[in-house]
């Protein structure tokens, strides 16, 4: 398989004609470890991005306890299509494109709240709050008889939750929730089940753009802790107590990778519980290493419980988290340059006050907008995407190839496909699903089957 290095065959396609699966496959080779940066610089990729990848997988929404009750709403993204997630009478969870269906205004410009009905600003249309038209102003004199089913908002036709987690997707083939996550399962167990109760938003949302493609920081979650000690080492030196010999410092060394068939990935270090306490302080990091820990291990076991610190995840395509640190956040694409960050902490709900208020203080230092660590992720991929504005730039192949070859799957305690803790194998799942879900002509060509591995670490 050759990377293309000279050209972009892409701008010979500004006819509209569709981008073929040849010249796709061209741009990935996962097996090689190489990538072409056209895939994070054109927008016809990014089109295409939006019909074939975002239209069908399943895509982050809500948290639950973002809509506790009745009538309550939080308005998001599936790709760039605004959405509406409500909260029904009967407790499930209706998702709906926030589009008035008479000329395509928002239905709803607030973040969230809770509403009896939605009504465009527009020309008065209103629907009820499973997106169903209810009312047209002068619709027996103007229209005569509208049809409300036909004319009702469009509905998202697959909502499906896990511990917590609100999920939609367009696609109404796509495989249940539990099967597309797979052996991910075991691994973000480490951050939504913990402990009895779950999990719970507090702090409300932080928004902020950054000039880059999705891919980049999606793939950095999925895979990337080689970064770490280099973008990192300022903030998490200048965190240290005073009392610390920073000569004697050190980045962990041992830890694991595991990257998913369906383009998951997570890496993690293990026996390392110190090197949160810089990053959280040392009330929220004795919370989640000392106090919860025995729990934990009764739920997940040692591993999970204890022994796994500093882990960093991507649900695939958009959905990151950080375990420990307890941050989440979508990259909602806003173009081929551009992403727009929305940004959460998610706690145990049974934490104590204390507790919860001291990861809403830790989350603001290290990785919300203006955080020390978030600003370093950030300008990275800022400076990478100015780059690709170039000629040579953006026709010079990227190499992905840490850890190519030493992937097994075999791991006495981990599930699934592992390697050493700073490699590229879940970056090189993570953008051979993406390749896969860019020429597969629909699902039958995509669903994975479940391992037993899967079932043998349940």
């Amino acid at each position: 398989m050759n990377i293309p290095t000279t050209g972009n065959p892409v701008q010979s396609l500004g006819d509209g004609s569709p981008l073929s699966n040849e010249w796709l496959e061209s741009l990935v080779d996962s097996e090689q470890g190489l990538v072409s940066p056209l895939i994070y610089q054109d927008e016809a990729i990014y089109q295409l991005e939006l019909e074939r990848l975002f239209n069908r997988s399943w895509l982050f929404l809500a948290h639950e306890s973002q809509i506790p009750e009745k009538g309550d709403f939080f308005s998001t993204y599936m790709g760039e299509d605004p959405i509406l997630v409500v909260r029904q009478a009967d407790g499930s969870v209706a998702a709906f494109l926030n589009q008035c269906r008479h000329r395509g205004m928002k239905l709803c410009r607030a973040d969230s709240g809770n509403a009896k009905a939605f009504t465009c600003s527009y020309h008065g249309w209103s629907y009820d709050i499973g997106g169903n038209l209810a009312q047209v102003p002068f619709e027996e004199r103007a229209y005569g008889k509208v049809d409300t089913e036909k004319w009702s908002a469009l509905k998202v036709p697959r909502v499906e939750q896990y511990k917590g987690l609100i999920f939609g997707c367009w696609d109404p083939e796509v495989p249940d929730l539990d099967s597309y996550l797979g052996q991910m399962k075991w691994y973000i167990d480490l951050f939504l089940d913990r402990v009895e109760g779950g999990t719970e938003v507090i702090g409300g949302m932080h928004k902020w753009v950054i000039p880059c493609n999705w891919k980049f920081a999606a793939e950095q979650f999925a895979s990337d802790m080689y970064h770490a000690p280099f973008s990192h080492a300022s903030p998490v030196l200048a965190s240290m107590p005073p009392d610390v010999d920073l000569s004697q410092a050190g980045w962990p060394e041992e830890g694991q990778q595991f990257s998913a068939p369906e383009g998951h990935g997570t890496g993690f270090f293990l026996d390392t519980p110190e090197f949160l306490f810089p990053l959280l302080g040392e009330e929220a990091a004795n919370y989640y290493v000392n106090t919860s820990s025995a729990e934990a291990i009764e739920r997940l076991g040692e591993i999970r419980g204890r022994r796994m610190n500093g882990a960093h995840m991507t649900v695939f395509p958009t959905l990151s988290f950080l375990p420990g640190i307890n941050t989440l956040r979508v990259w909602h694409p806003r173009g081929p340059n551009e992403i727009e960050v929305w940004g959460f902490t998610l706690v145990d709900k049974k934490a104590p006050d204390n507790i919860k208020e001291a990861y809403r203080k830790a989350v603001l230092r290290t990785f919300s907008a203006g955080g020390m660590l978030e600003q370093d992720d950030g300008e990275n991929w800022t400076q990478i995407q100015k780059g690709l504005r170039g000629y040579q730039a953006r026709n010079t192949t990227f190499n992905m190839q840490m850890g190519l070859g030493n992937e097994r799957e075999d791991h006495p305690e981990l599930p699934g496909k592992t390697n050493y803790v700073y490699g590229e194998m879940a970056a090189r799942g993570l953008y051979k699903r993406w390749l896969e879900m860019m020429t597969a002509r629909d699902w039958s060509e995509l669903a994975i089957p479940a391992t037993d591995s899967e079932t043998n670490h349940a």
